[in-house]
């Protein structure tokens, strides 16, 4: 795993989180994007499996005051990003999402971390495929399966 944010990418920070140790916080440096809307994110590995992590605030909720559903959707397509930086397969600014495929399956509570835990399936030449689960503790709120393609081209922002 790259030690710095100059190994990822200049368009992120990642550095050793001190609130939070034995994790890496991982920002986009251009602030005012979508990604500044899921707040503060930690990441680290744990083996084989990338663990991504946000803390959600009142505006990721719906009216019954569990997370809402999109916010769960966009925090698995940053999460998959996120993974892939992880795992050293792709540098900031030129990727997307190809296909991102999730199943809702529990409610997220907003007073708990919601994890990301995502596992490398295969990485191509110019694809990668990943699938997780997001979870808090033992609760299973979201499975997903997620196709990234590499490096398309200047002026596209990966998600």
């Amino acid at each position: 795993m790259p030690d710095d944010a100059a190994d990822i990418s200049s368009s992120f920070a990642y550095a050793d989180d001190p609130e939070n140790p034995g994790w890496h916080s991982w920002q986009l440096k251009d602030t005012g994007r979508y990604n500044d809307f899921l707040g503060k994110l930690l990441v680290r590995r744990e083996g084989e499996i990338a663990r991504v992590r946000m803390k959600a605030e009142r505006k990721h909720t719906n009216l019954q005051n569990a997370i809402h559903g999109g916010t769960t959707l966009g925090f698995i397509d940053v999460s998959l990003f996120a993974a892939s930086r992880i795992f050293g397969l792709i540098d900031a600014g030129s990727s997307v999402t190809l296909d991102l495929s999730t199943q809702f399956i529990g409610t997220g509570d907003p007073a708990e971390p919601l994890d990301a835990e995502i596992e490398l399936l295969r990485e191509t030449r110019r694809l990668i495929f990943m699938r997780g689960l997001v979870v808090q503790g033992d609760n299973k709120v979201a499975a997903f399966a997620g196709t990234i393609r590499k490096g398309v081209g200047k002026g596209i922002v990966e998600g």
